[in-house]
């Protein structure tokens, strides 16, 4: 059963991160959780998609996230343009929940990115750094909109050292951009063996101190 949390009561304007590792459940906690969020409000649910299909596995595994959702969801492919997709979504103000799937799918596509002249981007010293910003403005944009959402990430760090490059750069930006992301969410729940833990009502909380701590 799904509780009260901190975020709006009546499922406007909250933001929930939702973290946990491969095959935790938290896909589809945080399915159960938006639609609560906009039964509350009386809203749709907008289901964003990071992923894209470049395999047969890809393919089943989005079958079965399709399956698994109501029909009468809207789905919107973002697989770079994630920001922009919610600034489209802000403009027209819709009530209900924007509900993200993933965060870390997104930062994968946007590491990948070739650059103009098709060169690989990710090794560049600015790469992590023109990630984060786009973390940070699809943060700040999530929190100025009118609608509650829910954003789902992974934890990659709990593994051993990635052996390859790429792996560690892909790490330490889902690392950084988790922690971004948890800053700015009204709850942070962390999904182990299917079951949810509110990271924001049990994180420790300094005396005086200032927000994200006391949100």
């Amino acid at each position: 059963m799904l509780r009260e949390t901190s975020s709006d009561p009546a499922g406007r304007g909250g933001m929930a991160l939702v973290t946990g590792g491969a095959r935790s459940g938290k896909s589809g906690f945080a399915e159960r959780y938006a639609a609560m969020l906009a039964a509350r409000s009386g809203g749709p649910v907008i289901y964003i998609a990071t992923s894209q299909l470049w395999d047969e596995e890809m393919e089943r595994r989005a079958a079965l996230h399709r399956e698994r959702r109501p029909k009468e969801w809207r789905t919107i492919e973002a697989p770079y343009d994630l920001e922009n997709a919610i600034a489209q979504l802000q403009e027209t103000a819709p009530t209900g929940t924007v509900l993200i799937d993933c965060v870390t799918m997104w930062i994968s596509n946007l590491l990948l990115e070739p650059g103009p002249d098709g060169e690989e981007r990710w090794a560049e010293p600015e790469a992590e750094e023109r990630i984060l910003q786009r973390v940070k403005k699809l943060a700040d944009r999530l929190r100025q909109a009118p609608f509650s959402s829910v954003l789902v990430t992974n934890e990659v760090g709990h593994a051993l050292v990635p052996e390859y490059p790429l792996g560690r750069v892909f790490r330490d930006i889902a690392g950084q951009a988790n922690q971004t992301l948890a800053q700015e969410a009204d709850d942070v729940f962390y999904v182990v063996c299917g079951m949810p833990l509110n990271l924001r009502q049990m994180a420790w909380r300094p005396e005086g101190a200032d927000p994200p701590w006391t949100r």
